[in-house]
């Protein structure tokens, strides 16, 4: 089929998932220590919360969880940490008001915004010790494999796609 990607050779697959495994915990890494620079009390299951309900908006308890693929039970504790911690705060539902959704306080938007403003300025570091050819293979990699993951482009990011990244790295250099 035409926009289908080749079957990875079984002996490509391997150190392919290696890579991808290495890659994954550096960048979980660098996530945990630009949190902890911002705010050692949340944890990084806490953060994925705060993340998911800043670029998503308010949700339940249920679909939050759902969202992040935990139990309801476990995510009603973590709220209640949250609440307790003023990074979130359980409102009426616009729609149902017997309904109550879980919101970020401007607190936990800091919060969110502080360790991405940090995480950045981190990645930023890591792909300048790398050269130009690398990190524009590392653009254009990384877009493909958002994409076959289906992660597709936020409409409100107004940075280029990766080929078009790809492209001004080229002409910058």
């Amino acid at each position: 089929m035409s926009g289908e990607a080749p079957d990875i050779p079984d002996a490509m697959a391997d150190p392919v998932v290696d890579a991808l495994l290495r890659a994954s915990r550096a960048l979980v890494a660098i996530t945990s220590r630009s949190l902890s620079a911002v705010n050692a009390d949340v944890t990084l299951p806490q953060f994925r919360s705060l993340v998911v309900l800043a670029s998503a908006g308010p949700h339940t308890v249920s679909a939050l969880a759902d969202r992040l693929a935990v139990h309801a039970s476990t995510m009603t504790r973590m709220c209640n940490r949250l609440v307790a911690r003023g990074l979130v705060v359980r409102v009426p539902s616009a729609g149902d008001r017997r309904e109550v959704v879980i919101a970020l306080t401007s607190m936990g938007t800091s919060v969110v915004e502080d360790v991405m403003a940090a995480r950045r300025k981190e990645l930023d570091a890591v792909m300048r010790r790398m050269g130009d050819d690398d990190r524009i293979a590392v653009v254009v990699a990384l877009d493909k494999f958002a994409r076959a993951a289906g992660v597709t482009p936020n409409p409100s990011d107004t940075r280029p796609l990766a080929t078009s990244a790809a492209t001004q790295l080229l002409e910058e250099s």
